[in-house]
């Protein structure tokens, strides 16, 4: 009981740091407003033309949004792939998902394969794919006598991502008349959100969603050892296989609207686990209320730190991260779950 009302506790604090980062965060800019005025605006049913309120509702809020997504979708993979691999020092972004699902993108600008059909749009559709068709082949050059080593694995994904980072570079080359949005897609910001971005990625995301939230348990056991998980009923490999689609899912339609942001998938779900264990029941939901206002807090400093001037928020996100997996790599000799 005292571990449940902790759990309680420790997920009442992050959900009111969030709600709070989240009203700082509409108050700032170049009009600076009070957080009761923010409140204010955002339930006041009048005057939707107001120039506060289309700053409010219109450009900032889903700003808001859309980064809270961007991190909890992103912390949320960092913990499958964690998880599946059982090594905290993985994430989208290291083993070059991110760089998959990046490609994608870019070649559908390049060669103009924009469109919607219902709720679906081709940007996410082609991140997916890439994120998919790099998961599939990092984790078969990594895998050894039906085993993937984490060290095999680490390395093949900074392997491929190397190459489809040359392969990014070379649309880059013959694409320049797209060579700005590209651009924007390497970096990462959230500098252009839109409701309109919200509505793009959200199937993608809520799909994703579903396919973890399905296999947490069996998660769960398989932390414990595969051939425990085995004795207990749980198919280890297409487990595993449904885990990585799902992350992959995700990772891709956040990567489509905010381009490539890394490392968060690599730091909250550390912080996460050092809060509430190991169990993937609290780890997931915890990770992902860390995971948006981590980001929402990055953007905020990408905004503020060299005004009117803004930094792509994956600068930050890499300059915070960067330093984290140096320290990781250090720990590798201690047992970190």
């Amino acid at each position: 009981m005292k571990k449940k009302i902790n759990y309680f506790y420790i997920v009442l604090i992050i959900i009111a740091g969030l709600i709070l980062v989240s009203i700082i965060s509409l108050s700032l800019g170049s009009v600076n407003l009070s957080p009761y005025e923010v409140v204010k605006i955002i339930f006041s049913k009048k005057d939707m033309n107001n120039s506060l309120n289309v700053i409010i509702n219109q450009i900032r809020l889903p700003r808001i949004i859309l980064g809270f997504l961007v991190g909890a979708g992103l912390s949320i993979a960092g913990v499958v792939f964690q998880g599946v691999i059982r090594n905290p020092m993985v994430d989208p972004y290291i083993v070059g998902i991110s760089a998959g699902a990046g490609t994608g993108v870019t070649m559908a600008i390049v060669l103009n394969l924009q469109f919607s059909f219902l709720f679906f749009n081709t940007i996410p559709l082609t991140a997916f794919a890439g994120a998919l068709i790099t998961v599939y082949i990092v984790y078969n050059l990594a895998k050894t006598n039906g085993n993937v080593p984490v060290v095999t694995f680490l390395l093949a994904g900074v392997a491929v991502g190397f190459v489809l980072n040359a392969v990014m570079s070379f649309l880059m080359v013959i694409g320049t008349r797209d060579l700005q949005k590209i651009i924007y897609w390497l970096l990462g910001s959230l500098s252009t959100a839109s409701w309109y971005d919200i509505k793009l990625m959200i199937p993608y995301f809520l799909i994703g969603n579903v396919m973890i939230i399905f296999f947490l348990k069996d998660l769960n056991l398989i932390l414990l050892g595969e051939t425990h998980a085995q004795h207990l009923g749980v198919d280890v490999e297409k487990t595993k296989k449904y885990l990585i689609v799902g992350a992959s899912l995700i990772t891709a339609s956040v990567v489509s609207v905010s381009g490539s942001i890394g490392f968060i998938g690599l730091i909250v779900p550390h912080i996460a686990r050092l809060l509430v264990g190991p169990d993937h029941k609290k780890l997931y939901p915890t990770a992902a209320i860390l995971g948006g206002m981590f980001l929402i807090i990055s953007d905020n400093l990408a905004r503020i730190l060299l005004a009117p001037m803004e930094i792509p928020v994956g600068i930050i996100t890499a300059l915070t991260g960067g330093p984290y997996f140096i320290y990781l790599l250090r720990k590798t000799k201690k047992e970190i779950w």
